[in-house]
């Protein structure tokens, strides 16, 4: 069936929403393929629901690849199967929670985890029923705290989530990279430019995680990637090397100084260096001399608080989403003055791990902070620091923490290079979850023995309609929007640009040869001027647009290929063929 523009249901814009701040989201707005509701919360109109669709069919398409069998469950759930894996609180503001009128609690599913493992706990009795993988294309709820960019970022989203099963760790390894080659095929038939990268399974749980970044200046992930081994992976997940231990033996004791107005690091480095200190060292101080003390309080799931002392090099900041992905599922905060007051040992510009260790505060440190290095930090005095603090010998770190920033050029991880920064929009997140959930829920089955078997899942997700916004974000110029032949709404958007009665009819005949030959095909037949049909076409970003005006009174038509930018005029009778060509190849 041919889609006429004068009929469809769409209204395009000429100027970008004021509320827009990345191009796919003016686009899609200004295209008409979405709009706003609230705050993270869109309508798909025909356009974009078309889009929608056809990614969810290439996901739907490798997923009964592998053997997945699709189930829909509720988004509307009840709180007891996450009051017992404790995802109730851990997932803390994040979660919808609601009430019905007989005050019982529900919420609106942010993931499936649990409803998954208890759907199979309730099927199924027998290894014989084993291995299975289940999954669904479902909207999800998260109460995002600054929805933004559109559909990227948005309070309600779709995903697909699927959950493998399987009767021992062998069989979830082989579950996990099938998924893994599946989500290659996906985002290779979609035309993504992506990477992908080791990761942190967060409130998930598990242990191996991997996340499918599309390659975007506007994304939110920071991934860092060794060009001369390959190694990549998000900025939570790079675990930095840790320098050879020093010996303590024969380091000179640590001294006090008084060091007036260095509250920062860069006053106690120049400090340093006029202090004498740099002959000490027989080299200039430098910012990473120094060890800077930076003071959180957690909030533990439990509804415990504790005041934890985090140590990394003075050269270094620390990375907000590494300190909270290494800290999880607690949730961070900074100390306010009123914590400061309260625990009067804390000096602030001056703490010192001596402070922290004699009043029972747990204290972490990065990796480099190991055994004989010695530093110069805060003596817990107001102008005070201590010089030539040993680590090993003068205080001993509860544990090591990755909070420390990334840097281009520090080295990778696994010794074959050096790291460089970029940026990402996560599209897909790959987990072996392990036994976290057919633990809390006891998911046994019968073994070929007789006894009890504890299945071991994983759980893959899928962003789908954060895929579209993805394309939209990777495949646009400055006209508009340039869709693959994948996903594109119609094959073919045929305008014209004549309001001569037989170029109208002749495009009326190609339109209808063009989808008698199986192509989806978006005639624009309205009384509009020739410049606006084609300012629409190349806003609504059809693979190939065909142009039935003037030329062809002499045989002619116009050809485009919105991808390319290409044009080429062809002759009229040959038009569905260099069509069918050009779609099909």
């Amino acid at each position: 069936m041919i889609t006429r523009l004068s009929h469809l249901f769409l209204r395009t814009l000429r100027d970008d929403p004021a509320d827009a701040e990345v191009p796919s989201h003016k686009l899609l707005v200004r295209a008409g393929y979405v709009r706003r509701i609230a705050p993270g919360v869109y309508s798909w109109l025909p356009l974009g629901l078309r889009v929608l669709r056809k990614v969810e069919n290439v996901v739907r398409e490798e997923m009964n690849g592998i053997g997945g069998q699709e189930i829909s469950l509720p988004a509307l759930l009840p709180r007891e199967p996450y009051e017992t894996t404790k995802r109730w609180t851990e997932y803390g503001d994040s979660l919808f929670r609601l009430q019905d009128r007989k005050k019982a609690d529900y919420l609106l599913g942010p993931t499936h985890e649990e409803l998954f493992a208890l759907t199979v706990k309730g099927e199924y009795n027998s290894y014989k029923d084993l291995p299975v993988t289940l999954y669904q294309i479902q909207t999800k709820y998260r109460d995002e705290e600054r929805p933004r960019a559109g559909i990227l970022r948005g309070r309600e989203f779709i995903m697909k989530d699927s959950y493998s099963f399987d009767l021992d760790e062998d069989g979830l390894k082989a579950s996990y990279d099938a998924h893994r080659e599946a989500y290659r095929r996906i985002f290779d038939r979609l035309g993504v430019r992506y990477v992908i990268v080791a990761a942190t399974s967060g409130a998930m749980g598990g242990s191996a995680s991997e996340e499918f970044l599309a390659d975007s200046p506007v994304g939110e992930d920071t991934y860092v990637i060794c060009r001369e081994s390959g190694y990549a992976a998000n900025v939570e997940a790079v675990v930095t090397p840790a320098p050879p231990e020093i010996a303590i033996e024969g380091q000179a004791p640590a001294q006090v100084y008084d060091t007036p107005d260095t509250p920062t690091i860069a006053t106690l480095v120049d400090w340093a260096n006029s202090a004498g200190i740099a002959e000490r060292l027989g080299r200039p101080v430098t910012a990473a001399d120094t060890l800077k003390n930076v003071m959180v309080k957690l909030h533990h799931p439990d509804g415990k608080t504790e005041i934890v002392g985090i140590g990394v090099p003075g050269d270094r900041e620390v990375d907000d989403k590494r300190l909270g992905a290494a800290l999880e599922p607690a949730e961070v905060e900074l100390l306010t003055e009123a914590d400061f007051a309260g625990n009067p040992f804390l000096v602030k510009g001056y703490i010192g791990p001596k402070a922290l260790q004699d009043n029972g505060v747990r204290y972490l440190v990065d990796p480099r902070v190991v055994t004989g290095t010695s530093w110069i930090t805060g003596a817990d005095a107001p102008g005070r620091h201590v010089v030539g603090l040993v680590a090993g010998r003068d205080f001993t770190p509860d544990g090591t923490i990755e909070a420390a920033e990334v840097r281009d050029g520090d080295p990778s991880p696994d010794g074959r290079g050096v790291l460089h920064a970029a940026r990402g929009i996560e599209i897909g997140h790959i987990f072996q979850l392990g036994y976290k959930y057919t633990d809390a829920f006891e998911v046994d089955v019968l073994g070929e023995n007789g006894k009890p078997v504890r299945l071991v899942m994983g759980s893959y997700g899928i962003g789908v309609s954060r895929m579209v916004a993805v394309l939209a974000e990777q495949m646009h110029d400055e006209k508009g929007l340039r869709w693959p032949r994948e996903v594109a709404p119609f094959d073919v958007h045929v305008v014209i640009a004549n309001k001569d009665a037989a170029a109208r009819e002749g495009a009326e005949q190609v339109a209808a040869e063009l989808n008698s030959s199986g192509l989806e095909v978006l005639l624009d037949d309205r009384t509009a001027s020739p410049g606006v049909k084609f300012k629409d076409a190349e806003l609504l970003g059809m693979p190939l647009v065909l142009v039935v005006g003037r030329g062809w009174a002499d045989g002619k038509v116009e050809l485009r290929d919105r991808f390319t930018g290409a044009s080429e005029e062809i002759p009229a009778e040959s038009a569905v063929q260099a069509v069918l060509a050009k779609s099909r190849g």
